[in-house]
């Protein structure tokens, strides 16, 4: 079963039909069941969008997707300071080490 991707405006409008459900006398699970959803998706998605209108999710949704491309930028020009190269073959660096902050903080 492929897994299937929610738009920010999808999921806010489904957390408000699971919330009139819930209103009118359902149970969270049977409401959960009734939209194709688990009920940890239903919890995590409140939690992230609750209070959010639709605009305002899309609007989250495209920040967090600029701040993503940002922190690799960081990433890169950090590691260019150091004087390292990415290789040639496409591989990413797993871990960056950085000189010590004072000599009590290094141990070698």
């Amino acid at each position: 079963m492929p897994i299937k991707r929610y738009k920010p405006e999808q999921i806010v409008t489904m957390l408000r039909q699971i919330e009139v459900s819930i209103a009118n006398g359902k149970t969270t699970r049977q409401a959960c069941k009734e939209a194709e959803i688990t009920m940890q998706t239903f919890y995590r998605w409140r939690k992230e969008y609750g209070g959010l209108k639709m605009d305002q999710a899309k609007r989250l949704k495209d920040l967090e997707k600029e701040n993503g491309k940002l922190k690799r930028l960081v990433a890169e020009l950090a590691l260019d300071k150091l004087g390292q190269k990415r290789p040639k073959d496409g591989r990413q660096y797993v871990r960056l080490r950085l000189p010590c902050q004072s000599a009590n903080s290094c141990t070698r």
